[in-house]
């Protein structure tokens, strides 16, 4: 046996927030639960934040305009189904479960990398064979199940890029294991997207060249790679053949703190939208220093148009600033051309504004 053999398993619970919910809402057992904001019978602005299994069946899923949802539920009920039961989004309740359930991990395993509120990458490497890893995660998906009443599918590979893909393949309460030599020909016959960092541009791309398949875009040598994507054309060389050299880093910190509104109205109101802005970047400041944060240096504004079309500019300041007033002004610096034709020449509406801040500082 390998002494040095590395096992990394990826954790990830099943439709979290609207597991906590039917877990919480018995009445709403067995039921398709959509967790997001407000459809207000159709007329809602906002999208989904996660939709049960029961609602997936309705076509209803993650990020889709919450209107969209409404709509699709309307389908299915008209047709003998349940209606979708709308519920607001409770992060305070989902972070307190995703601590216990981190706290859960932790008794089992000594590294433990939370990814995010509802998944974690986990170093088992010292269960010694992929046998006992599976074991292991057994036991874990088993003791969340008692403790919490909600169930965690789980992916067991080399490293990180395989297990993350391998847990999303036999969701919900999955368990997966794709050993080190099976690595390459379990991604072969995946599509592009599957690949973590290909998002539509690149697809987009790809698909132009004929390539579909993670096995497609293995005719491609590192250099042509690198010459179609720079640096991340090496990476996704590496990574379309099973191998990821990335460390799991065990304590998690936010990369860029953010806040975004969707208004009731599409507008191209100044006025209001400065309004809209400021309030969103006093509520950033705040959670810059409730993260435990003393400072940022990238200002980012994202702008989205009735039209979904979406832009998003940034500006990286020269020294660090933990200031609301610096904040304000930055973003009122990018926001201003949306409303000429430097960046909207068809004077379009806007729908949505988000503000978020980035490259974080403790020091």
């Amino acid at each position: 046996m390998n002494k040095t053999m590395r096992i990394v398993a990826h954790l990830d619970m099943d439709a979290f927030f609207a597991a906590i919910e039917e877990r919480d809402n018995p009445r709403f057992k067995g039921l398709p639960i959509v967790v997001g904001a407000d459809p207000k019978s159709g007329a809602g602005r906002g999208v989904v934040s996660t939709a049960n299994y029961k609602a997936r069946e309705y076509g209803i899923h993650s990020a889709m305009p919450i209107s969209t949802a409404w709509r699709l539920s309307e389908e299915a009920r008209r047709k003998g189904g349940p209606a979708a039961v709308f519920m607001g989004v409770g992060m305070r309740r989902y972070g307190e479960v995703s601590g216990r359930v981190m706290a859960i991990l932790r008794i089992h395993v000594p590294i433990v990398e939370e990814a995010s509120v509802d998944e974690a990458y986990l170093d088992v490497s010292f269960t010694g064979s992929y046998e006992k890893a599976e074991a292991l995660a057994k036991k874990i998906k088993q003791s969340i199940s008692d403790k919490e009443r909600l169930t965690a599918s789980v992916g067991i590979g080399p490293n990180k890029l395989i297990a993350k893909i391998a847990s999303g393949r036999h969701k919900p309460d999955g368990l997966t294991v794709v050993r080190g030599d099976e690595a390459e020909a379990f991604l072969a016959p995946l599509p592009i997207r599957e690949i973590p960092g290909i998002g539509p541009k690149t697809e987009e791309l790809f698909l132009k060249l004929g390539v579909r398949l993670v096995q497609d875009l293995k005719k491609y040598s590192k250099d042509e790679m690198r010459e179609m994507l720079g640096k991340w054309g090496a990476d996704l060389y590496e990574k379309v053949r099973g191998r990821d050299a990335s460390p799991l880093v065990e304590e998690w910190e936010a990369k860029s703190i953010g806040e975004q509104e969707t208004f009731e109205q599409d507008t191209k109101d100044l006025h209001f939208v400065t309004e809209r802005l400021q309030a969103l970047a006093r509520t950033v400041v705040k959670r810059l220093g409730a993260g435990g944060f003393k400072t940022f240096r990238t200002v980012v504004l994202t702008v989205r148009f009735s039209d979904f079309e979406t832009k998003t500019r940034s500006r990286t300041l020269e020294t660090p600033t933990d200031s609301y007033e610096t904040l304000e002004f930055e973003t009122m610096k990018l926001l201003l051309p949306f409303f000429d034709k430097r960046e909207n020449p068809r004077k379009k509406l806007i729908r949505l504004i988000g503000v978020r801040v980035e490259k974080l500082s403790k020091q």
